[in-house]
């Protein structure tokens, strides 16, 4: 059964890999932070943003600027940034892969509430056996799976109601070799003392909790926002931990219309309230963001924050 917050969420760190983000973690790393914070404000145009900045910027949520210098040093190493460098200052952008990954994910992210109204009835299903001697491999496979949607319902047998996509069939075939096979296929009823339904491979009495700590979160700041009383870097900070909480959701619910899920289940009303703070404090996060980095540089080109429309549209599509 998966719990809330018990999954590595993003992507592999296999170093075969192009572009290797950092493991997300409950409350950031200085690395997953800086990945954040440029794709938060630069991902449209993949502006580049002096190093003093994004220092500045890390030391707001209390990173040192000998951990934040170390962050974006592994960031450049792991293909995620790219450096430019005028005379003794240096700048960073998010990589070409880094930006088309990032945007791909964020729409998956907004776009889950209404994704899950349009299941089919089908599920896709996938077994896959590998040897114990494996085991490195095998929590590699289970991390993928699990960011793409998938959660065991037995050890071997994982399913999502999603159709298998082009996107999953590329990045489970880069894990590695291996016993897997995918089926899509509908759930027959037996009788009760044998059924075991497909919704209990998710643990969804505690993600209702997560759910509902996330309203009592952000519920008291949208009166605040919508007043103004907010600040440049407490709305950076705001859209920043918002963000790093909402996009654990498309991958812990079970993504199955309303209908399906128990009654009271709160997620749209969860997504109106991240699209208030998301998209109610981008203007003021976004001038305090080029004020940091003005301060460093000589201005703040392509600094910009989206929206969670943005995000639905494709906030960037490789014309940068």
């Amino acid at each position: 059964m998966v719990r809330p917050f018990d999954v590595h969420e993003i992507y592999s760190d296999d170093p075969a890999d192009s572009v290797r983000f950092p493991l997300r973690r409950a409350g950031g790393s200085p690395q997953s932070l800086a990945v954040t914070l440029l794709a938060d404000y630069t991902l449209r145009t993949r502006a580049s943003v002096p190093s003093a900045a994004i220092v500045a910027l890390l030391g707001e949520f209390g990173v040192t600027p000998a951990a934040s210098r170390t962050a974006i040093s592994r960031l450049a190493r792991r293909g995620v940034l790219e450096s430019t460098r005028r005379g003794r200052h240096s700048s960073y952008r998010l990589s070409d892969p880094a930006a088309v990954n990032l945007s791909l994910s964020g729409h998956s992210i907004v776009a889950f509430t209404e994704r899950a109204e349009q299941w089919d009835g089908s599920w896709t299903i996938i077994a896959f056996s590998l040897p114990e001697g494996r085991s490195a491999e095998r929590r590699t496979l289970r991390g993928q799976l699990r960011w793409l949607g998938y959660v065991p319902l037995y050890d071997g047998l994982w399913l999502s109601p999603r159709p298998f996509t082009t996107r999953a069939r590329e990045e489970l075939a880069a894990v590695g070799s291996g016993s897997l096979t995918v089926f899509r296929a509908q759930h027959v009823e037996l009788a009760h003392t044998v059924h075991r339904d497909p919704l209990d491979a998710w643990d969804v009495a505690a993600i209702a909790e997560e759910y509902t700590s996330f309203i009592d979160r952000w519920s008291p700041l949208l009166e605040r926002i919508r007043s103004g009383e907010v600040g440049g870097a407490e709305a950076v900070s705001a859209r920043t931990e918002v963000m790093d909480t909402y996009r654990r959701f498309h991958v812990l619910d079970p993504l199955l219309p309303m209908r399906c899920m128990p009654q009271g289940w709160r997620r749209v009303e969860v997504r109106t309230i991240f699209d208030a703070v998301y998209d109610g404090l981008a203007k003021t996060a976004q001038e305090h963001v080029r004020t940091v980095a003005a301060s460093s540089s000589t201005g703040h080109d392509g600094i910009g924050a989206h929206t969670t429309g943005d995000m639905l549209a494709g906030v960037w599509r490789g014309e940068g």
